[in-house]
């Protein structure tokens, strides 16, 4: 039969043991910003890399602006998409990437706005070698809808 001292070890192992598998599996980015980072972006399947999301404002019907903040991994990055009613970025860290369809690749840096006019082709993410955090502004909701595209090739990235 087992001791109470030895039942108490094991669990207490256990708890490490389960939550040092949790962290490993979410890093922190080492950049400060004002929002936590958040936990893995549910909408992954949209992104190449990892990214990480914190809901700051829900789509509501009360206030109707969802608001977010997304963390990059380094060389992550969105998928082609458009928003039906726009989108504005503000980038509070790390080096960051722009692109509309068929345009010019934008470097982005704290303190830069993205101003994304109504279906819009395009992507945002990190740069190859940094983090990134940007605030994501939907506008024009109710009726704002995102559409998602095919994946950035890393041709395109680069």
């Amino acid at each position: 039969m087992l001791s109470f001292k030895t039942l108490a070890a094991a669990a207490v192992f256990s708890i490490v043991f389960v939550t040092q598998g949790k962290a490993e599996d979410m890093k922190k980015a080492p950049i400060d910003t004002v929002f936590a980072q958040g936990d893995k972006n549910p909408y992954g399947q949209y992104f190449t890399g990892q990214t990480y999301l914190t809901m700051l404002n829900p789509n509501d019907t009360t206030f109707n602006a969802p608001i977010g903040n997304v963390t990059f991994e380094p060389g992550a990055r969105t998928n082609w998409h458009r928003h039906s009613g726009g989108q504005i970025l503000l980038v509070l860290a790390g080096e960051g990437r722009y692109q509309e369809r068929s345009g010019e690749l934008r470097i982005l840096h704290k303190g830069d706005v993205v101003r994304i006019a109504p279906n819009i082709e395009h992507w945002h993410g990190a740069a190859p070698d940094s983090w990134f955090t940007h605030i994501s502004l939907e506008t024009n909701v109710p009726d704002n809808q995102v559409t998602w595209l095919e994946a950035v090739t890393d041709s395109e990235y680069k």
